[in-house]
């Protein structure tokens, strides 16, 4: 499969403080790929560089061979780049119909297959944004970067304080967005072993660095990398007396 998206020496941050530092790595057309790492060790920074929202330094960024390094955000957005962000950042004043409609481009992903895929939304399609609760303004996050219709979906956190059973909702549909869709996808996750089944491959980040690079069902049976790079262990993740900042 030929590369979709590439990233190449890339050097990105916030002010004056880097972030990212010669930072590398590419995703193929209908690959999804986990993006891992520690908190504060640039995940967030990578996936909002891409989108064009952090300050840029050095590098490139290619979505189909295009460099997006110079290309405002809505420019990339119009071009193929689907963001769900950690805030959401759905329309709280819309309908969740009028949240999917206002936004939505023409392509395979319409209103009416979203809604298929998330059944939740079409029984609130009538309620306000700020009439839904954490875990369905999630999934209309989901939704509305999906009727853009995208080239690649970027997500950070998408599961991130989220009650169990909406968890295995979302990574269900996750799964069939990625595997039965072949969405190309970058997944930024603190839960390692709930997106590596959902993943291709993954990518640690170390202080602004990959650091390792598998494909993830390799990962999932290297408890060693999992608790070098990530603290994770056979009984979860390992405990600290602190905690650090988000990434």
């Amino acid at each position: 499969m030929p590369d979709l998206l590439t990233i190449e020496q890339l050097r990105a941050g916030y002010g004056e403080a880097v972030v990212l530092s010669d930072v590398s790595l590419s995703l193929r057309e209908g690959e999804a790929i986990a993006l891992l790492g520690r908190n504060g060790m640039g995940k967030t920074t990578l996936i909002n560089t891409v989108v064009g929202v952090t300050r840029y330094f050095d590098g490139k960024i290619a979505l189909g061979g295009v460099d997006l390094t110079k290309m405002r955000p809505d420019q990339r957005a119009h071009i193929g780049v689907g963001w769900v962000p950690q805030e959401r950042n759905i329309f709280k004043s819309l309908t969740v119909h009028e949240n999917l409609t206002s936004v939505a481009q023409p392509g395979l992903w319409t209103p009416e297959k979203v809604y298929a895929m998330f059944p939740r939304l079409e029984e609130r399609r009538g309620n306000m944004g700020n009439q839904l609760s954490g875990g369905e303004q999630q999934m209309l996050a989901v939704a509305r970067a999906l009727v853009l219709n995208p080239r690649v979906m970027l997500l950070d956190e998408p599961l991130e304080g989220l009650a169990p059973i909406i968890v295995e909702e979302l990574l269900t549909a996750l799964r069939r967005i990625i595997r039965d869709e072949g969405m190309s996808a970058i997944l930024v996750e603190q839960n390692a072993k709930k997106i590596l089944p959902v993943t291709d491959r993954a990518v640690i980040l170390e202080r602004g660095c990959v650091v390792h690079a598998a494909d993830s069902a390799a990962l999932v049976a290297d408890s060693s990398a999992l608790e070098t790079h990530l603290g994770v262990t056979d009984h979860g993740p390992r405990r600290t007396r602190r905690s650090t900042q988000n990434s």
